[in-house]
C-alpha cells in the first residue's frame, strides 16, 4: 500500500455513491421513489416541452405496438439505460428533492468533515457518474442540509471516464492545480488506480455498510475522520 504524501492536500475531490452517500441509496430510495411517482408525474407534467420530447423518443424507442407507459415501466424494471427514462427519472427525483420527499443521503461523518476542511481553506469538488444536475440535488438536498456552497466545483461523465487517467489529469487542469495536490476519495480501486496514474493522491474509502472490499493498493479509510487522520487534514469532533 503506498504511503500517504508528506504534505496535506489543498484540494478534495469526491466520489458519492459508496463514497459520500450509501450505494443502496440510489436502488432503495431513488429508483423506487421514481417508479411510484412516474403516472401522477406524466399527467401533470406530460404537456410540458422537455417531457413531451422525452415521451416521443420513448414512443420511438419501444417495442412495436407497447404503450409508452408500458416501456417506460419496463425499462425501469430492468434498471435499462435509456436516455429518455433517465432524464425522465432525473426530472422526478428532482421534483422530490425540492418538495421534501426525497433527502440525500451522507454517512454521518462526511458533512462535518466536508465542512472543516472548507473552513481551513481546501479547495472541495465531486466527480461523480451521475450528472452534475443529480450532484447538486443530492447535496442541495441532503440529510445535512444544503452542502453545495462548500464545493467550488462538479465533475461527471462529460470529462471522460471514471477508470480513465486523462479525465483526472483534464479535472486538475480545470482546478487550476498541481495533481500532487489534489485527493481524491472512492470506494473503486479501478478510479484509484486511473486518478493515481494522474499523479493525485488517492485514498479508499472501506466502508462495510457498503460491502466494499479493499484492494490493498491504496491508502484506506472507514470514514472521513479516519481520511483526515491519514492526511493531516482537520478532524472535527463528531457527536457520540
Amino acid at each position: 500500500m503506498s504511503a500517504s504524501p508528506k504534505a496535506p492536500p489543498s484540494a478534495i475531490l469526491t466520489d458519492i455513491e459508496g463514497t459520500t452517500s450509501a450505494i443502496a441509496f440510489v436502488k432503495e430510495t431513488l429508483f423506487p421513489f421514481a417508479e411510484r411517482a412516474l403516472e401522477g408525474f406524466l399527467d401533470a407534467e406530460g404537456g410540458t416541452a422537455e417531457v413531451s420530447a422525452c415521451l416521443r423518443e420513448a414512443e420511438r424507442l419501444a417495442r412495436p405496438g407497447e404503450a409508452v407507459r408500458d416501456a417506460l415501466r419496463r425499462w425501469m424494471a430492468e434498471d435499462a439505460k435509456i436516455g429518455p427514462l433517465k432524464t425522465l427519472q432525473g426530472l422526478i427525483w428532482k421534483s422530490g428533492f425540492q418538495s421534501g420527499e426525497i433527502e440525500g443521503h451522507l454517512w454521518p461523518d462526511v458533512a462535518p468533515c466536508l465542512r472543516a476542511w472548507a473552513r481551513a481553506g481546501l479547495f472541495l469538488a465531486v466527480y461523480s457518474s451521475g450528472s452534475v444536475a443529480a450532484q447538486k440535488l443530492l447535496f442541495g438536498h441532503s440529510l445535512a442540509g444544503d452542502l453545495t456552497p462548500l464545493f467550488g466545483g462538479f465533475f461527471d461523465t462529460a470529462v471522460g471516464g471514471k477508470r480513465e487517467a486523462a479525465s483526472y489529469a483534464a479535472i486538475a487542469q480545470g482546478l487550476h492545480r498541481p495533481p500532487q495536490e489534489i485527493l481524491f476519495l472512492s470506494d473503486v480501486a479501478e478510479e484509484l488506480d486511473a486518478a493515481a496514474n494522474a499523479g493525485l493522491s488517492v485514498c479508499q474509502l472501506v466502508r462495510p455498510q457498503d460491502g466494499t472490499v479493499a484492494s490493498g493498493r491504496h491508502p484506506q479509510a472507514a470514514d472521513f475522520p479516519s481520511v483526515a487522520t491519514l492526511f493531516g487534514l482537520p478532524v472535527p469532533r463528531l457527536a457520540a
